[in-house]
């Protein structure tokens, strides 16, 4: 699994993070997404799609 994100889309909702924080933080300064891990392990995957799926600017892209 390949996970990218794009900081520019990021309204910083923070839904990735509810969603899976061992994958995904925010800045302190704006809330703007950080990607902690590019290709998390298999067993993260239904928590990241989940991220994905809720993320409101669509600013998350999962590939397998």
């Amino acid at each position: 699994m390949k996970v990218t994100v794009d900081q520019d889309k990021c309204v910083a909702s923070g839904q990735c993070v509810v969603a899976a924080m061992e994958v995904f933080d925010q800045r302190e300064e704006d809330g703007i997404v950080v990607l902690l891990n590019a290709e998390p392990p298999a067993e993260q995957a239904d928590d990241i799609r989940h991220a994905a799926a809720v993320c409101p600017a669509v600013a998350i892209e999962v590939r397998d």
